[in-house]
């Protein structure tokens, strides 16, 4: 089943309400938080719409609560990229699929980054495979969208915010309608 923008904006309604794993937000305050500051960085609409989405993943899972705390990886990375495949292209999906990775290599690449991560971001880390190694942090580098995954990375580190003020929801469909009819364009020509 693919989701269309009224589907995705309904299910952060429906349920961003919920508490984002071992962290002072919710769902949507997660979300809102990375897209505003993708948005502020001057990302594209398809890098600011997978800031949005990036963890909507965690959204579509029935696993509840806090899953690292019950030693579950809920692969949120990779959940939501069927649902959203047929409405983006790799510019939003890409960075949405590598952002765990990159959490991984920049633990590998640059120092103190391994330290200065929540509770909960280094609890999930070993559930995710760990730090990467070097091979696989170069690996990692070489991908297309690897270093907009590093972006997304540093501001899902820093969307965890419990007095920021964003724009609303609505602000933001802009930026998944744009990505998506520049998909649609690339696709149907």
């Amino acid at each position: 089943m693919s989701l269309t923008i009224p589907d995705i904006t309904g299910l952060f309604l429906s349920k961003g309400h919920a508490q984002y794993d071992g962290e002072p937000v919710t769902q949507l305050e997660h979300a809102l938080q990375s897209a505003d500051l993708a948005e502020r960085a001057g990302a594209d609409s398809a890098l600011i719409a997978a800031a949005l989405l990036h963890d909507l993943g965690h959204l579509l899972h029935g696993l509840g609560g806090t899953p690292t705390q019950q030693g579950l990886d809920d692969l949120h990375q990779y959940r939501c990229v069927p649902f959203l495949r047929a409405l983006f292209g790799p510019g939003t999906l890409e960075p949405i699929r590598l952002h765990v990775d990159a959490k991984r290599f920049l633990c590998a690449r640059e120092p103190g980054y391994l330290e200065a991560l929540s509770p909960d971001s280094k609890r999930s880390l070993q559930l995710q495979g760990g730090v990467f190694n070097e091979a696989q942090a170069t690996a990692f580098e070489a991908l297309p969208h690897a270093m907009d995954a590093v972006r997304l990375r540093r501001w899902d580190d820093m969307a965890k915010s419990a007095i920021a003020d964003t724009p609303s929801l609505e602000h933001f469909v802009r930026h998944l309608e744009i990505s998506a009819a520049e998909h649609g364009l690339r696709t149907a020509s």
